[in-house]
């Protein structure tokens, strides 16, 4: 692991986005409530929160860090018939949550296709990338 104890703990947030594309019939489950396993977004949400507190333990290089934030929100996008998934993680320290975001994001979005496998095995997962972070001595970051 990169040697961290020098650094100044500052606040950092980042800030992460993805997306799932289902079929049309998968993305009306999920809107109705009813897929075979329950709510797909209340499960995925309490997922994605799980995941970014064990991200550590997943990524071999990753520090382990007191997260003092993590929201999970997810929307129904109706034109590209997926659901969006937006996740910040937000900790004081010295080194930034980046891998805390992505990883919760990543893990909801599998966690709908878990729920939903049984009625489309062709989703996809899509666009799982850093739209913002800030804090730290390189400052703040915002995708194009």
């Amino acid at each position: 692991m990169v040697d961290v104890g020098g650094k100044d703990a500052t606040r950092r947030v980042a800030r992460v986005g993805g997306r799932i594309v289902m079929a049309p019939a998968t993305l009306a489950l999920i809107e109705q409530g009813s897929a075979n396993k329950g709510d797909v977004l209340g499960v995925a949400r309490i997922a994605a929160i799980q995941a970014a507190k064990r991200t550590a333990e997943l990524i071999p290089l990753c520090h382990p860090l007191p997260l003092t934030r993590v929201a999970v929100e997810f929307a129904i996008d109706r034109g590209a018939v997926a659901v969006t998934i937006e996740v910040v993680a937000e900790t004081r320290g010295p080194t930034g949550v980046e891998m805390e975001a992505l990883t919760a994001a990543a893990v909801g979005l599998l966690t709908v296709y878990d729920m939903c496998k049984a009625a489309d095995r062709a989703m996809r997962i899509e666009g799982l990338r850093l739209l913002e972070k800030s804090g730290g001595k390189s400052g703040h970051f915002l995708a194009a």
